[in-house]
């Protein structure tokens, strides 16, 4: 029964010692502020990017 008691107490420690659900955690922060960057990227240079493509559709319109 001792050593059962021992065995649970030891595999609580190393349980309340691991990293891995942190780490998780911040990949997963990390993860959410790349995402918001990207979207605000594409939100501010949509605008840029839409004229560039009318553009070149209005260049290439012109050569037939």
């Amino acid at each position: 029964m001792l050593e059962l008691y021992m065995s649970l107490l030891n595999r609580l420690q190393d349980l309340r010692e691991s990293e891995r659900g942190q780490t998780m955690a911040e990949y997963g922060v990390i993860l959410a502020v790349i995402t918001l960057v990207v979207v605000g990227a594409v939100t501010l240079l949509s605008g840029g990017i839409a004229n560039a493509l009318g553009r070149v559709t209005t260049l290439l319109n012109g050569l037939d």
